[in-house]
């Protein structure tokens, strides 16, 4: 003969199960319309810079009260990068390789240390894997975070180097323009 379970102790479970998920993971997705991406650079002629406002991207935490970051990840279309010029965009996407690698991508891999700076606002450091052109290169970050109810501000800036990603520097006008190979990463991410 079988055991009769009562309908309150699986309700009690259930209850239990989804209460422990909501306190131990809080997750949340990228607001493509409130966030944006900035590449400054430099070439022989000007100061350059691209912007993208198209993203993929999702944030959990295991303590949110704590800013115990759990996930991190952002994917950003290449050719949703631009400039404002056509000509430069299609050099950027060229150098690129966009026909291959159409994403930018982040994925944290470790955080190191997160320090109050009050209001529910913390400084991350942390790690993680930039793929850019098909290479992979785990680099450190530091992040500001600021979090408010159901929404979390991440806001950080990371100087890279192109050829450090196998990216050859664009060139324009038969050479006569050369891109200088160091790059500012500016991003404000806006999740909910």
């Amino acid at each position: 003969m079988r055991p009769l379970i009562k309908k309150s102790t699986i309700i009690s479970f259930l209850s239990a199960v989804l209460f422990s998920s909501l306190c131990f993971s809080q997750a949340f997705k990228i607001d493509t319309g409130k966030s944006s991406l900035t590449v400054y650079g430099t070439s022989s002629l000007h100061d350059w810079h691209i912007v993208t406002q198209s993203f993929n991207g999702a944030l959990s935490f295991t303590n949110l009260e704590g800013c115990e970051i759990e996930q991190l990840q952002v994917e950003i279309p290449v050719e949703t990068l631009k400039s404002g010029k056509k000509s430069m965009d299609k050099n950027t996407y060229k150098a690129l390789n966009t026909n291959t690698y159409p994403k930018v991508s982040f994925k944290l891999t470790k955080v190191d240390e997160v320090k109050s700076l009050g209001g529910n606002k913390y400084e991350v450091k942390a790690y993680g894997d930039l793929t850019i052109a098909g290479t992979k290169k785990n680099i450190p970050l530091k992040l500001e975070v600021q979090i408010n109810g159901s929404t979390v501000k991440l806001v950080g800036e990371k100087d890279i180097k192109m050829t450090d990603f196998n990216v050859d520097p664009p060139t324009a006008l038969f050479g006569t323009i050369t891109t200088g190979d160091a790059l500012t990463i500016k991003f404000e991410s806006i999740f909910k």
